[in-house]
């Protein structure tokens, strides 16, 4: 069963979320928050799998809250939502530990798909407006390009381990990749693994993010 909890201002948007993800079989909506302030109370007391965050609230905004909960909270996977003006939030929000973010306006599909995706440990960049979100962390990522002066960006992953963040650049699962390169999926997962190390990153979303950023992926 996945644990969510939902995060915006908007009382009749967490009410609808509610009704819609509670319709599926293994999702239980275990706390609504109005704020970041009152997210964090509930991410200590309801202990969700899921935190469904909206970024533009009062007090604390969902930013900040993600922050705060990815810091407090590791095993929490955050999905920021958010609307075509503010991609500026998601950015921050992904660099504040978020998993993914999503568009308010998607299909309730599409919805409950990428909380079964974050929820699975995966990382969720939505196409329509993640090109903007590339272009923000290559204007933005000023300390990377210090490190890649020291060390070519092309050194730091070996040629398997690049073929795998290619492979999750273009969303393949760990066992889409092992059957495309002839290897075991544990062998996908040390890879993965060596990949987030050597980029310094936490998650596969921002493996993808700072690959982009090294030249890494085109």
């Amino acid at each position: 069963m996945i644990r969510i909890l939902i995060v915006d201002d908007q009382l009749l948007i967490c009410q609808g979320f509610q009704t819609l993800l509670e319709l599926e079989d293994d999702m239980q909506v275990v706390g609504l928050a109005h704020n970041g302030e009152a997210a964090l109370a509930a991410v200590e007391r309801d202990q969700p799998d899921v935190v469904l965050m909206d970024v533009r609230m009062p007090m604390l905004d969902g930013v900040a809250a993600t922050r705060l909960i990815t810091q407090r909270f590791p095993q929490v996977a955050v999905l920021i939502l958010t609307t075509f003006d503010d991609d500026e939030y998601v950015f921050e929000g992904l660099q504040a530990g978020a998993r993914g973010y999503l568009l308010k306006d998607i299909s309730s599909t599409e919805l409950i798909q990428a909380v079964r995706t974050v929820a699975a440990g995966q990382g969720l960049v939505q196409p329509s407006i993640a090109r903007k979100v590339f272009t923000e962390f290559s204007r933005l990522a000023t300390m990377d390009s210090r490190a890649a002066t020291q060390s070519p960006a092309s050194t730091l992953l070996t040629e398997r381990e690049a073929q795998v963040l290619r492979a999750m650049n273009e969303g393949l699962s760990n066992r889409e990749i092992a059957t495309r390169l002839v290897i075991s999926e544990g062998t996908v997962k040390t890879h993965v693994s060596n990949i987030l190390g050597k980029l310094e990153v936490r998650d596969r979303t921002q493996a993808i993010l700072k690959g982009r950023t090294l030249g890494l992926l085109h």
